[in-house]
């Protein structure tokens, strides 16, 4: 279909459902959320994002996100070179397995891993006489919150590293170069918007997770407990201005999320000549 031969009704009406849907679904909540979180004025608002609950929600959600972007920059480098770059027994099978938190609930995957790390898990009695606590504590958050990021990352770099192949690294390899000078000057500069645009989408997913934290976490206020955890409380206290002001920081992060997201995706859409030329080397 080529839009320029199609009616202009059809067109306009196309527009309209599109506006209308993201008009309706993203920026008439987000309207609300400041407008409630305004509601009592400047000083409440101030006052209850700069409580000192809200502030220790605050910090473990950027602790957690810091921790789980790290993990899966790790992981998703080294799967998707794996997977990539080389043939081994079990490739498929690793695809499969690194979509599961695609597949599981968030709610679910806390489940296992309290039956993995609580007190009466497989692992409780091990954890307890180490005198390590991973569920109800900041570990099982982190933990719980990377799992269900970790495909994020990997999914932006593996179609695009299996598009590129590996002649260059070869070249690289055969002109003398170590594993380590190729990966830092031939892979990683063919990788780094898709990897930058990864790190944007698990970043705010690490964020905003509920389902798997909440059940991990114990809702120990001050200690265990993430902004959206926060927010819940806030909210179930019927104190629903300073829950829509802590909402709102949540919302000033989404907002930052999908601006970068613009960016990069302009950029990557920038770079693809690039790796098209790359790939007809």
């Amino acid at each position: 279909m080529n839009a320029h031969t199609e009616p202009k009704w059809l067109r306009n009406t196309l527009i309209a459902i599109t506006i209308s849907f993201v008009a309706i679904l993203i920026f008439l909540p987000v309207v609300a959320v400041f407008t409630e979180a305004l509601r009592k004025g400047l000083a409440f608002y101030w006052d209850s994002v700069s409580a000192p609950l809200a502030l220790s929600a605050l910090r473990l959600t950027v602790l957690t996100a810091t921790v789980t972007l790290a993990a899966n920059l790790v992981f998703a480098l080294a799967a998707s070179w794996c997977i990539a770059k080389f043939n081994f027994p079990g490739k498929n099978l690793l695809l499969t397995l690194i979509d599961i938190p695609f597949a599981v609930s968030p709610v679910i995957s806390g489940l296992i891993f309290i039956l993995l790390f609580g007190a009466r898990g497989w692992f409780g009695p091990v954890l307890r006489h180490a005198n390590i606590q991973i569920v109800f504590a900041t570990p099982g958050i982190i933990i719980a919150t990377i799992f269900v990021t970790f495909p994020f990352i990997a999914r932006e770099l593996i179609p695009l590293m299996q598009e590129q192949g590996s002649e260059e690294e070869e070249a690289a390899i055969l002109l003398g170069a170590g594993a380590w000078q190729t990966f830092r000057r031939i892979t990683l500069p063919n990788i780094r918007w898709a990897l930058v645009y990864g790190v944007v989408l698990a970043n705010a997913r690490a964020m905003g997770e509920f389902g798997a934290v909440s059940v991990v976490s114990g809702h120990v206020r001050g200690r265990t407990n993430t902004l959206p955890l926060h927010v819940e409380i806030l909210y179930n206290e019927y104190n629903f201005a300073a829950a829509f002001a802590v909402a709102s920081l949540l919302a000033l992060l989404a907002v930052v999320t999908l601006v970068a997201k613009a960016i990069l995706e302009w950029k990557i859409s920038g770079d693809r000549p690039t790796w098209g030329h790359t790939n007809g080397n």
